[in-house]
């Protein structure tokens, strides 16, 4: 009775857990871009689901969730290019076995 209590609470966990994981990506992908340079304020990046990673003005630079979720960068500001920093690398979470 004890294992099927912890098998739940572990399945009901999954989803936050992976949330978890995406925003630690996020969190990363964004210290490497400050890192290079740009400001804070100077860029947005947003976890979004696959089919929505298109957006005008924005790139693709990392993804998570098995690639089921992308994360976007996109520039604000002044000279709205929307080009991530050379040195700034895609980022992607350890696959899930």
């Amino acid at each position: 009775m004890i294992q099927t209590g912890m098998l739940i609470a572990t399945l009901l966990a999954l989803p936050v857990l992976a949330h978890a994981s995406c925003e630690s990506v996020k969190a990363n992908i964004s210290h490497k871009i400050i890192q290079n340079g740009v400001p804070k304020s100077g860029f947005t990046l947003d976890i979004v689901p696959d089919d929505q990673a298109e957006q005008a003005g924005s790139q693709v630079v990392g993804h998570c969730e098995n690639d089921s979720q992308k994360i976007v960068y996109k520039r604000t500001g002044r000279g709205d290019e929307g080009s991530v920093p050379d040195s700034a690398d895609s980022w992607q979470d350890a696959p899930t076995q």
